[in-house]
């Protein structure tokens, strides 16, 4: 549903990505729908300089009746979309009505990958336009799920998800809507992730259904499926490059449907394989999977030239493997005799730095000019 320009109010996508603040919802449908938009054909994500960035995370605005009435509490669902793929986001999303608007909901609300895409798209056409359904919408990149799977103790795709929908179940209940029940498409054991809920949100007396294919069975969660699926795909068909100005990857965006096993997926992967060493990808794929660690290694990639990035610790920095660190006695001043030639030595020495030992294993003495290569 594309909102147009000179009837619809302005709007930030920026203000989307996620701060240390409670999100707020929209104010009205007509803001939720123009700030959708920016965001399904932005690509909003976090700079690439901000390695905790989160990506963005969309509460609309509140149907009236669940703020008239905050007697009785809404009924939530949660789904997700883009789990398996290689490339682009993963998406998150929550729906919620009042009890009493149930008349009021589009029929034919189903798991989305039993949906036809024409079907699919009729419903979320109409989930946005239905003022009495409130969403949120949290968009995990795919450099958001590799910087936190690649980490020295790693953060999985399951604690991920976990927090994903426990963050958008804490917008909810931050912009002042009263949840009585929230059905969740189980990830993991449902039992386990239950009484995880049941923990975090013990204070809020929320009743928690957690169980496998929740999709098919609850309105709520089939709404979400549909908003989650749908965003998913436009986000992935307007993918914009960031990696230069004017940069196209081979094939452009002929990559099928994302998922490892699809033809065209895996060539376009062994295709767009450290043709800019030594970043190895664009941004849109994951990392963390292993087509692309394979691929980044040379297993079966069309450019078998892998980049070879290899960091030598100064001598003064420690490491890993035991390097040596400054001594405080550099920074200490010398009082007398012995004690103020050992520190002067120490003092003259501080900053220099050792010869790296791949200047040795090439065989260079002295580095006199340097040739931009064509």
């Amino acid at each position: 549903m594309a909102s147009n320009p000179d009837s619809s109010p302005s709007f930030d996508p920026c203000i989307l990505l996620p701060n240390t603040t409670t999100p707020s919802p929209l104010p009205d449908r007509a803001t939720t729908n123009v700030a959708l938009d920016a965001l399904l054909q932005n690509s909003l994500r976090p700079s690439p300089s901000n390695v905790f960035g989160h990506g963005p995370l969309l509460v609309s605005d509140i149907p009236k009746n669940v703020q008239n009435n905050k007697d009785r509490g809404v009924i939530l669902g949660i789904d997700e979309a883009g789990r398996g793929p290689v490339l682009g986001p993963m998406t998150y999303a929550a729906a919620f009505w009042h009890p009493d608007d149930a008349s009021s909901i589009p029929k034919g609300l189903n798991d989305s990958k039993q949906l036809t895409p024409e079907k699919r798209a009729a419903l979320f056409h109409e989930i946005r336009a239905n003022e009495s359904i409130g969403f949120v919408l949290r968009v995990l990149h795919a450099s958001e799920i590799s910087r936190n799977m690649l980490r020295r103790v790693p953060y999985n795709l399951n604690a991920i998800s976990h927090d994903a929908a426990i963050q958008m179940i804490w917008a909810v209940i931050g912009a002042g809507v009263k949840i009585d029940t929230c059905y969740i498409d189980t990830v993991g054991n449902p039992e386990a992730y239950r009484n995880k809920l049941d923990r975090v949100f013990q204070s809020h007396f929320i009743e928690f259904i957690v169980e496998k294919k929740a999709d098919a069975k609850y309105a709520t969660c089939s709404a979400a499926s549909v908003v989650a699926k749908e965003s998913r795909d436009a986000m992935t068909a307007n993918w914009k490059w960031t990696e230069s100005n004017n940069y196209q990857p081979r094939d452009s965006k002929n990559f099928g449907s994302g998922y490892p096993s699809d033809p065209s997926c895996k060539k376009w992967l062994d295709n767009n394989c450290n043709l800019d060493p030594p970043f190895g990808f664009p941004d849109i794929v994951r990392f963390s999977w292993g087509p692309a660690k394979n691929a980044l290694k040379g297993e079966g990639s069309a450019n078998k030239s892998e980049p070879i990035v290899r960091w030598e610790a100064d001598e003064e920095e420690e490491d890993e493997n035991g390097g040596k660190q400054a001594s405080l006695d550099v920074f200490v001043v010398a009082k007398k005799g012995s004690d103020m030639k050992r520190k002067q030595s120490s003092i003259m020495t501080f900053g220099r730095h050792k010869r790296l030992g791949v200047f040795n294993e090439i065989g260079v003495s002295k580095v006199i000019k340097f040739i931009e290569s064509s």
